[in-house]
């Protein structure tokens, strides 16, 4: 398997594939954030998830991938001290504002920072169509961002911050996103470097919900949160596999761009599973958000 991922870098069909392994990563994404955002404490939730990835890779960390180069130590604490700090704004995100209302704008706030990154770090450059595109679904994003200042009348004392703390979110999942994909292309057996980030990146929350669960006085009953762990688990090798595959195989901005199209697939989740509502206008700015991506995408 990895080395048919390398024979696909830089080819057509290694573009065919990052494209559909980004809107992949897109819709577990969204079903990634709807499962730490659900009935849940989002602390423990995210907890959850951690144990049970990181649990799940240990093995093949361990005993079947190669090990990554020592070299690589540096590079390794430097992501997991990112990731922490993201899952921390994100936990905070998620206790203030409702799912509909902040996940729009952390996702729209990391592909802008995203591209820009790319362009320092890999050298790689929109074409004026392409930041056309990311112009378009940035603008959308945050439109539904502002319809949902206006109109959201659940939680509106906690709403400006939640906002807030969302763009302050998104400004790490920028980060992050290209940090990993310098990690992933830094490791020579791409599934090395997810093994190891899964195993690695599984411990801090697991003991800060495990910690917080002690605390509780209301404690939630342990089956239904391991089922949502275990769930989330397998969402997130897929999702997070599928995006760190997809900037293997092409260009880091594009693929994080087009990942951000799980913002209407989120909408979609908040409003047939989480029974959030939402109405014409959203629907038109959704529709916005994926245009701009497919607008990247045939920009390039």
């Amino acid at each position: 398997m990895s080395e048919w991922i390398r024979g696909l870098e830089g080819t057509e069909a290694g573009h065919t594939a990052a494209l559909a392994l980004a809107i992949l990563a897109a819709l577990l994404h969204a079903l990634f954030g709807a499962l730490q955002k659900g009935r849940h404490d989002p602390w423990l939730s995210r907890g959850a998830i951690d144990a049970s990835y990181g649990l799940m890779a240990a093995p093949f960390a361990l005993f079947v991938v190669p090990w990554p180069d020592p070299s690589l130590i540096p590079l390794f604490a430097l992501i997991m001290v990112i990731h922490i700090l993201y899952k921390i704004a994100q936990g905070v995100t998620y206790t203030l504002g409702s799912y509909t209302v902040v996940y729009p704008v952390v996702r729209g706030t990391g592909p802008l920072f995203t591209v820009i990154g790319a362009g320092i770090l890999f050298g790689e450059h929109f074409t004026a169509i392409q930041w056309l595109g990311v112009a378009l679904l940035v603008s959308a994003i945050y439109g539904l961002a502002l319809y949902n200042l206006k109109h959201w009348q659940v939680g509106r004392d906690k709403l400006k911050p939640a906002l807030a703390m969302a763009v302050v979110t998104g400004l790490f999942v920028a980060l992050y996103t290209t940090v990993d994909a310098y990690g992933i292309r830094a490791t020579p057996d791409p599934f090395t470097f997810l093994a190891w980030f899964f195993m690695l990146d599984g411990i801090t929350f697991a003991v800060v919900a495990a910690i917080r669960y002690a605390r509780m006085s209301d404690r939630p009953a342990p089956g239904p949160l391991a089922l949502r762990g275990l769930t989330g688990g397998v969402v997130a090798y897929f999702s997070f596999g599928s995006i760190m595959l997809a900037t293997r195989l092409d260009d880091v901005g594009e693929a994080a761009v087009l990942r951000e199209t799980s913002t209407v697939f989120a909408a979609l989740i908040g409003w047939l599973v989480l029974k959030e509502s939402t109405g014409p206008r959203r629907v038109t700015l959704m529709g916005l958000i994926a245009l701009g991506a497919v607008i990247v995408e045939m920009g390039g």
